[in-house]
């Protein structure tokens, strides 16, 4: 198994140096050569399977034999005992065909969880391998930033240093991110959207000067082995549910297009999945790219949902590489285009293909209260704003009744209380391991959005 940039210059790698390298050195994102592919009779076979077995046959032909499978399977095993959950995402059942897929299990409560937890021991796998050390510098819209640092907190071959948009988070996840004092973590305020916080983590990969002498690596989803760890559950939810011999449907509330990506990805390697639904809030550039063919950038306006609150969708452009027939210079034009004006236009034909498989849909905030309190009526199933705009998402754009469409839960409820309780008049509470949480210290720096600034800090930083 060999990785190539989606812009066609980079250096062609293999499993662990993709690990390590995060953006590839062309500022594209690496994607596997080829898909591993599973027959029917092979997906048959993962019935029944423990999810932490289903994880292992899923993912190990990506490593292309980098890691030992007994040494990875001890790994993921590691992952799996870290969630509070035995089938780690279970399945819930909300109506005729209707499905939820719990994604909130780990320890900081949100999907990022599953690939996090993974990607921080197969970083110190590596890496105490090797014999190196590196710096990790991520952007989060809120969920991503505690769960990589949690995942990363107190490992001696890791810095890890974490921005967010400041007071563009819930109380809960930036509080998750800044009550963790273990010296390798270093939470930033940046003054700005995510958007801007991912922006200055491009820039600081695309100075390969710093980028080396810092041995800079990322987190963010775009990293291969985020997507990698995603995979599982849409086999796991797949295979629960009758494939490969009946169809389904996927509803994913999504921002920066990773977690969609992911099932993606599953559809590549053989299971059968009808349509992928996305799900947007007011920040809807995705949507309004399925609708037209255009992807145009608009001002981010601050939503129930603020994890989606965004406008420039990195992990797109893995897509965007198969849907121009993976030619990297056009997809190094388009994105310069896109980059350059805020504004870019697949060709017909691209667009089409993606519409073959891919629905988008808005729900706006009135809309995302209102899911939230009928779907406690009805069930009795409180659900956080994200995932309440899956569920609505779907329910929307279902074709295909005689199709299971699932939904993916992608954080626990307790991490939006006042959202939840307005619609519900039910505050959730955390769970037991985080109830004290906001009775801990807190350790936080801001900055202006201003990579120069970033560079002197993340080099003073792991300096001392």
């Amino acid at each position: 198994m060999r990785y190539v940039s989606t812009r066609g210059h980079a250096p062609v790698l293999a499993f662990d140096d993709v690990l390590l390298t995060g953006l590839a050195r062309d500022g594209g994102l690496y994607v596997p050569e080829t898909w591993p592919h599973f027959e029917p009779d092979a997906i048959r076979a993962m019935a029944g399977l423990s999810y932490e077995d289903l994880a292992v046959k899923v993912m190990l032909p990506f490593l292309g034999g980098t890691i030992p499978e007994d040494e990875f399977a001890e790994l993921v095993s590691e992952t799996c005992g870290a969630f509070g959950h035995e089938a780690v995402a279970p399945l819930r059942q909300l109506g005729r065909g209707d499905w939820l897929m719990e994604l909130f299990h780990g320890p900081t409560l949100a999907f990022k969880d599953h690939a996090l937890q993974l990607l921080g021991r197969l970083f110190d796998h590596v890496l105490c391998q090797r014999g190196e050390r590196v710096t990790i510098v991520g952007a989060t819209s809120g969920d991503t930033g505690s769960a990589a640092i949690e995942a990363c907190r107190d490992r001696a071959s890791i810095d890890i240093v974490i921005l967010h948009p400041k007071g563009r988070v819930s109380d809960v996840q930036r509080r998750q991110m800044t009550t963790v004092l273990s010296p390798n973590v270093h939470n930033v305020a940046i003054e700005g959207t995510f958007d801007d916080c991912q922006d200055l983590v491009k820039a600081l990969f695309a100075d390969l000067a710093f980028r080396d002498e810092m041995r800079l690596s990322a987190v963010n989803s775009i990293n291969w082995a985020r997507i990698m760890a995603q995979i599982v559950y849409y086999f796991a939810a797949a295979t629960a549910l009758g494939a490969p011999d009946r169809k389904l449907s996927f509803a994913v509330p999504t921002g920066n297009f990773g977690n969609v990506y992911a099932g993606y990805a599953a559809r590549a390697m053989g299971l059968p999945i009808e349509r992928f639904v996305v799900g947007s809030n007011s920040n809807d550039i995705l949507t309004r790219f399925f609708e037209s063919g255009a992807m145009t950038m608009g001002g981010v306006v601050p939503t129930l949902s603020p994890s989606m609150d965004i406008q420039v969708s990195s992990n797109f452009e893995r897509l965007l590489f198969d849907l121009v027939g993976r030619d990297g210079a056009k997809v190094e034009a388009l994105m310069a285009e896109f980059r350059g004006t805020g504004a870019m236009r697949l060709p017909e034909g691209a667009w089409r293909r993606s519409r073959e498989l891919f629905d988008g849909f808005r729900v706006d905030d009135e809309a995302t209260r209102l899911i939230i309190r009928t779907l406690h009526e009805e069930t009795g199933e409180l659900l956080d704003p994200h995932s309440a705009i899956g569920v609505a998402a779907g329910r929307a754009m279902n074709r295909d009744p005689m199709a299971p469409m699932v939904a993916l839960a992608t954080a626990h409820p307790a991490k939006f209380p006042a959202a939840v309780e307005a619609a519900t008049g039910v505050r959730p509470g955390l769970p037991r391991h985080l109830a004290d949480l906001f009775e801990r210290p807190e350790r936080c720096d801001a900055l202006p959005n201003d990579a120069a600034v970033l560079a002197d800090y993340v080099r003073a930083k792991v300096a001392g």
